[in-house]
């Protein structure tokens, strides 16, 4: 399902049930001995998606440990990212020569507890949350703006490995495109030759799930004709 609104240069793998054959390494394994059964099972097939996602591209199975912030960590040279909620756990990678930055999030169709959007969002975001609500009904609209941000969120870490609060993006969702913004209030990072400003994502309601992505893609290398030569543009 999520693979729909990812480029073709990240190979994504979702499921919406546990397969039984789904095992840890034993690293992955230290870090679950004493999970409580529901966080056991996303965990695990989690990292079946990651694994799934390592054999698609071409590299041997790895562990996929949480770093300082519980953020997955990688094999050399990929990015990625992991998503799960009630009945639903995907993982995307990519080569980072090809791929600078993935996130992706998904929450369940559902309108936020009280209080949480309060929580999450901005003012005006807010306000574009009621637009929404009252004029595209079937879309839990703020449970997806929180599932936007956490990709933002899931996108920037990596980019930065410094946190980033929730009223720290303001975002702009598209009903009818599929589409959101984030445009960053604190300074972001050099990425390209440039500072981020902000990130631009997809979204799908489908399922019973909304899901949500952020891809930045690495710049194509300039082809060179033989002896090195810039090839010309014509």
């Amino acid at each position: 399902m999520i693979e729909s609104i990812l480029p073709g240069a990240v190979t994504a793998v979702d499921t919406f049930v546990d397969p039984p054959g789904a095992d840890l390494f034993p690293e992955e394994e230290a870090v679950v001995r004493k999970a409580v059964d529901k966080r056991r099972r996303e965990f695990t097939t989690a990292r079946w998606c990651a694994r799934q996602a390592m054999r698609r591209i071409g590299i041997a199975p790895a562990p996929v440990l949480p770093g300082t912030r519980g953020e997955p960590q990688w094999p050399f040279g990929m990015v990625g990212s992991i998503t799960h909620c009630a009945g639903y756990r995907a993982a995307v990678l990519a080569e980072q020569e090809k791929v600078t930055t993935v996130g992706i999030d998904a929450e369940p169709n559902d309108a936020l507890a009280n209080g949480v959007l309060e929580a999450v969002s901005l003012a005006e975001e807010r306000d574009r949350i009621s637009v929404l609500l009252r004029d595209h009904p079937g879309v839990a609209w703020d449970r997806l703006l929180f599932s936007a941000k956490e990709s933002v969120y899931k996108a920037w870490f990596p980019l930065t490995a410094r946190w980033l609060d929730f009223e720290d993006a303001n975002i702009v969702i598209d009903p009818l495109n599929g589409t959101f913004t984030a445009a960053l209030l604190v300074t972001g990072p050099w990425v390209h030759g440039r500072r981020l400003s902000g990130f631009s994502g997809r979204w799908l309601a489908e399922q019973g799930l909304v899901v949500t992505a952020i891809t930045v893609l690495a710049p194509v290398a300039p082809k060179t004709r033989p002896g090195g030569r810039l090839a010309a543009h014509r």
